[in-house]
């Protein structure tokens, strides 16, 4: 039987668990830490490969450029740290060599330049037929800001940042031929949520975090699983302009999934909003226990479904 993507990931953690560490933590949240005294150092690698998650012909060479940065700083972001440099590796079919890698390159650097992010290294090499992409991403913040999928409480409102789904949606227009509409915009060009993970990040009341690249609908489950805790969904709470589908199971919204203390969200909201201009929005409860429920004006509905994920 074919695995799934978390199922793989997840047998890879337990292969290497027994190696040594040399300081690293192990595999399981967006980024993996190293203590530097009163700092950490965070570190996370994200690929980008052509007809899985861009096609040429929908995508400019900066868009690509731009986006397999930023899906990459979203991570870091995502820890509650400052993303602080990059190494880049391309392999590059004949057909994207020169002007489309120039393009993708022009991409990449005003991404760069915009968030003040280093390239300190990577590879280059050629392929047969297809664009492949692979990014590794460096952040730094002080210890006790670094968040992880693990810190979620029982208690804790669950919350996101920005709105759900427009990605997912992008990928439909895309897949239809419709290249131009503001979803489809929204999925070639990605933005990470770096000043609001940043600022996320230096608030005690904000516990466990991550970026939403495949859906809340799995997502949510990460911090259940690490946190051994359960979760309590409100499906009309979730903001959103399109179908409540492309907002669960859809990928690559890049906004934040965060738990935060019960008795001090209202407080987070308002002054991370005063302070970032984003939204921020609670869309339900870490309850006890490992399940995952969907409500509907408090009532318990089933909800399950295949999302929207890559062409």
């Amino acid at each position: 039987m074919k695995k799934s993507e978390f199922s793989f990931i997840g047998d890879i953690a337990t292969m290497f668990s027994a190696l040594p560490h040399h300081g690293f933590e192990p595999i399981g949240d967006d980024c993996t830490v190293v203590d530097m005294g009163d700092d950490a150092m965070v570190m996370t690698t994200d690929m980008v490969v052509e007809d899985v998650h861009f096609l040429r012909s929908a995508s400019s060479a900066e868009e690509v450029g731009r986006k397999s940065l930023m899906v990459n700083l979203s991570d870091v972001a995502a820890m509650g740290a400052r993303p602080v440099a990059t190494l880049l590796s391309l392999a590059l079919p004949e057909s994207a060599q020169g002007e489309w890698a120039e393009g993708f390159m022009r991409g990449y650097y005003e991404a760069s330049h915009e968030e003040g992010v280093a390239l300190v290294g990577g590879d280059t090499t050629t392929s047969r037929d297809r664009i492949t992409i692979n990014v590794v991403a460096i952040g730094r913040a002080p210890k006790p800001n670094i968040k992880r999928r693990s810190a979620a409480v029982v208690g804790d409102i669950i919350a996101v940042t920005g709105k759900l789904g427009a990605s997912s949606k992008g990928l439909v227009d895309i897949m239809l031929g419709d290249l131009n509409t503001v979803a489809a915009c929204h999925h070639r060009i990605a933005q990470a949520r770096i000043a609001e993970g940043i600022w996320l990040g230096a608030q005690s009341d904000v516990h466990a975090m991550m970026d939403i690249s495949d859906g809340i609908a799995s997502d949510i489950k990460h911090i259940m699983e690490l946190s051994g805790v359960g979760a309590e969904i409100e499906l009309k709470a979730i903001p959103t302009d399109y179908d409540i589908r492309f907002a669960t199971a859809g990928g690559e919204d890049y906004e934040l999934l965060l738990t935060v203390a019960s008795d001090r969200f209202d407080s987070v909201k308002r002054e991370f909003e005063s302070q970032t201009g984003c939204p921020l929005t609670a869309i339900g409860r870490i309850t006890n226990g490992g399940e995952l429920r969907w409500t509907e004006d408090g009532a318990t509905i089933e909800f399950n479904f295949e999302g929207f994920k890559h062409f």
